[in-house]
Parts: C-alpha cells; structure tokens; sequence
C-alpha cells in the first residue's frame, strides 16, 4: 500500500475515533442530566473515565451531602460520586476535602497563578418557582436572604428573591434554608439545559 493510501486510511480512522468520541460524550451528557457532580469534577465523560469508584470523596464530605449513584443506572454510572442537593446542600468547604482527597484527580481544582484566586465551582442550576415562592405571592418571608454564601447570587428586588445565574454557584443553601414544601428553589444539573431533558431522575 503506498504512502498515499496509508495516510487516507489514518485520517479516516482519526475521523472515525473522534465522531465515536463526540457520540459517547453526547451519550453521557444526556444521562448527566439526572445528577449533579460534586465540586471541580471533570466534564461527565473524563470524570466517567477518571473516577474509580473509591469513595475517598463521599468520606471526606462532612456534610454528607455527597453519595454513590445506585446500582440500577448501570457499570458505567453506578458508585460514583454525586451530590444530593435536592436534600442537603453543598458548604463550598474552604479547604475542598472531596477534591483534595481525589487520587485520581477526577475532581481538580483549576489550575491558576499562586496570587490569582480560585474560582467559585459551577456545580449546578438554582431557579426560583415564583409560584410557590412566599414573597413572589404576597406574604413576607426572607428564610433564604442569609443562606448564600455569594455576595450577588441571590439578591432583592422589590422584596422578592432573585437568583442572578451569572454568579450563582448551584450549592443548594438557599434551597436548603427555603421554609416551604415543596421547596420553592429548584436545583438542576447544568447537562439538563444542554440536553432539553426534564424528564426527571431515570
């Protein structure tokens, strides 16, 4: 075979690899949908890759708030790691224990300069249902004015809680601290947006 033929051969095989690659990162990030991740993990298909299912994270958590996904959703998802934030909430620990007691490096802090702060982990979306939300219906409320740990991510307009996307982090406090069931703070995985799938938990 010449040199020609050979190299056709090798681009197509790249091609190949790369759309099989491309189609098991849409497959992951479909089923993503139904869980949210704990802090600085990798995008779904590297974490799937990386993690090895050894629950260092789910033990160092203090507040328990992180769990192995159950067995029912198959190999390639059961065991690891997720954050139960339609219960608990994420505490933004300071020192990251989860992340910090990651061997595999499935979760990782980003990489930045020594003086250059680190960034605020983007873990999943919080939403305001205006319907059952207290203030956005009539009566006073306020249960969730002191609960975010982010100066800007829920502010006040005109006595109803706002939640500005832009710097909310998805850690579930203000859900956690809402006084009303159902909760009137919605919290979704960032894949459900992407996927159009709000189908719920499979």
């Amino acid at each position: 075979m010449d040199a020609s033929r050979r190299g056709f051969f090798r681009q197509v095989a790249s091609k190949t690899g790369e759309t099989l690659v491309q189609e098991a990162d849409r497959q992951v990030a479909r089923r993503a949908a139904h869980w949210i991740r704990p802090p600085y993990a990798l995008d779904e298909l590297e974490f799937l890759l990386a993690c090895t299912r050894c629950n260092t994270c789910i033990e160092a958590c203090p507040h328990q708030t992180i769990f192995p996904l159950p067995a029912r959703l198959g190999v390639q998802f059961a065991g690891s790691p997720a954050l139960d934030l339609s219960h608990k909430s994420c505490h933004l620990c300071e020192d990251w224990p989860c992340v910090n007691a990651c061997e595999p490096g499935a979760l990782r802090l980003p990489e930045r300069q020594e003086d250059e702060p680190l960034p605020a982990p983007k873990l999943a979306r919080a939403e305001i249902d205006t319907e059952q939300c207290l203030p956005w219906q009539g009566p006073e409320c306020g249960a969730c004015a002191a609960s975010c740990p982010l100066p800007g991510a829920l502010v006040w307009e005109n006595w109803k809680p706002i939640i500005d996307a832009t710097v909310c982090t998805g850690c579930g406090q203000c859900r956690e601290a809402c006084i009303i069931e159902p909760r009137a703070i919605r919290v979704s995985s960032l894949y459900r947006a992407a996927s159009g799938d709000d189908s719920g938990a499979p």
